[in-house]
């Protein structure tokens, strides 16, 4: 049969030419997580700033994550990793999305008023300042040991407090984790098999590993130090206090030690939270620089 239509494209999007360039064509990501009401007993402000955490996490180290697409050792570590960076943004919609569900006011505005998506709005209408997201996610790898090694250091925490967080006492919060739950797991072992199998390669190799770690071991001790807004919801019932699952991540993280023939890091002092407070490195200004210019640029862009 011939085609006689104009535009032989249409049928792909049912007639509607126009689509958001940022997400809007999406459907609601809460739409199947039940009750969204706050639980009794739970500050909305301090659950909402909680989840902008966790989605800071998640959107962050995503992005990073996707630099490594076209750049890894072989095309199977691109797609790899390009699907752990999905499976994180995927989890970072969520949690803004919940953010916004409990404190609208905490939506970041667009300059010039355009309505988009909350969770678009968290992603590309905030400064660095604004920004809740441990110092971890934020820097950038040198090398491919770099980006195993973070890997399997935040992996391996938020594995550890996403399955805490199941049990939760927000609904919405502890779906999320259980969804995350499983995919934390494979960006965990992932990891943990990467960093092995360097650690136990070649000479070279091994010293890249080894070089790695101590690059990324200086942050580890941010991702056990418990700001005010976690210690608040952890109380509630609803959150996870990080320093409640730093023993069981160090548990982990020495398994992985042992297998790859490495000494166990000492623990060093946990450091009063930074990035939660909005202390970042120049790092993640380039990062956002990058990640927003054509949102900021064209907020109301279409194609």
């Amino acid at each position: 049969m011939t085609d006689t239509t104009d535009n032989p494209y249409e049928g792909l999007y049912g007639g509607d030419a126009s689509h958001w360039a940022f997400g809007t064509g999406f459907e609601d990501p809460l739409a199947t997580l039940g009750d969204t009401r706050v639980p009794e007993g739970v500050d909305p402000r301090d659950l909402a700033a909680y989840a902008v955490m966790l989605a800071d996490d998640a959107l962050v180290l995503s992005h990073r994550l996707s630099e490594w697409c076209s750049n890894a050792p072989d095309l199977e570590e691109d797609v790899a990793l390009a699907n752990v960076a999905l499976d994180l943004l995927g989890q970072a919609r969520l949690l803004y999305a919940r953010a916004a569900t409990i404190d609208p006011e905490s939506v970041p505005g667009v300059p010039d008023g355009s309505p988009v998506p909350a969770e678009d709005a968290y992603a590309f209408f905030r400064d660095a300042g604004e920004f809740r997201n441990v110092g971890l996610v934020e820097r950038c790898d040198e090398d491919f040991a770099d980006a195993v090694v973070r890997l399997l250091l935040v992996a391996s925490w938020r594995l550890a407090v996403m399955e805490r967080l199941r049990a939760g006492s927000d609904p919405v919060l502890a779906a999320v984790a259980a969804k995350a739950v499983k995919e934390l797991a494979y960006h965990r072992d992932y990891a943990g098999r990467w960093v092995v199998t360097l650690a136990r390669g070649t000479e070279e190799s091994r010293r890249r590993v080894q070089a790695a770690r101590e690059r990324v071991w200086r942050w580890r001790a941010e991702l056990g130090a418990t700001h005010p807004v976690e210690e608040r919801v952890a109380q509630a019932g609803a959150g996870v206090d990080p320093a409640a699952v730093d023993d069981e991540v160090d548990a982990v993280l020495r398994q992985v030690w042992d297998a790859g023939d490495l000494d166990v890091p000492p623990r060093e002092a946990v450091p009063a939270p930074r990035g939660r407070d909005g202390h970042h490195t120049d790092a993640l200004t380039d990062l956002l620089e990058e990640m927003q210019s054509v949102a900021r640029a064209h907020p109301l862009g279409r194609w």
